[in-house]
């Protein structure tokens, strides 16, 4: 019997990707965004692969409204065996001496109360079942501080550290927690920062199981960008 895999935050992009990637491989594929019309062409994209998918739309920021389509995704699609979380950032993004309290928590509903919602709904059963995979998305600035990035990269280091715990809390389990940490932008055609590509990496992350996060792209380089960008405002 096939397997099911859920993306939360699905979009064209990095979402399709992973989706496309796991598809392939057999996995039925759920999709949860906000809005509708987007996931009707995306579940139909991948239904003339050959894909079984469906999409489910939900406000991630709503914890009720995401843990509704998560349930219907089970009912639909079988339970959930891996889970990926990549919603892009959305809201204004703050320098760091500019972060409000308001910018913060905005940034804090999407990327962590988000991906705490879906874990803590598809969690019970992968510990039941011995067996599940959760990875979870950063972006580069969860391990470089980016004074132009300072509301989201607090929000994603949070997410980051949290993975990491969850990855030694459940290993024993049998229960896969990972962080996929993103220092590239996402270029279709763009050899490895393709989302195919992207997706490859992170279909091979779920069948090792042999780690807690996966860097693709440079973060180097995006530390030099930070270096060179310096003084107020980044100029």
């Amino acid at each position: 019997m096939g397997k099911t895999l859920v993306v939360v935050g699905a979009g064209p992009g990095l979402g399709m990707g992973v989706a496309r990637a796991f598809g392939r491989r057999g996995f039925r594929v759920g999709l949860i965004a906000r809005t509708e019309g987007t996931l009707g062409a995306l579940a139909e994209e991948l239904s003339g692969l050959g894909v079984t998918a469906a999409g489910f739309p939900a406000d991630i920021r709503d914890p009720a409204a995401l843990t509704a389509a998560l349930g219907e995704a089970e009912s639909a699609l079988g339970p959930v065996d891996v889970l990926e979380f990549s919603p892009s950032p959305t809201g204004p993004i703050t320098h760091a001496a500019e972060t409000t309290v308001a910018s913060v928590t905005a940034q804090f509903e999407l990327h962590v109360l988000g991906a705490v919602t879906a874990v803590r709904h598809v969690l019970p059963g992968m510990r039941a079942r011995g067996d599940g995979t959760v990875l979870l998305t950063t972006g580069v600035s969860s391990t470089i501080p980016a004074p132009f990035l300072a509301n989201v990269g607090m929000a994603m280091a949070g997410l980051r550290n949290w993975a990491h715990a969850l990855h030694t809390e459940l290993a024993p389990e049998g229960v896969h927690v990972a962080t996929v940490t993103i220092a590239s932008g996402i270029v279709p055609g763009g050899g490895e920062t393709d989302p195919d590509a992207i997706g490859a990496r992170y279909h091979a992350l779920y069948e090792r199981r042999d780690r807690a996060e996966e860097v693709i792209g440079d973060p180097a380089a995006f530390r030099a960008l930070v270096d060179a960008r310096g003084g107020p405002r980044g100029a």
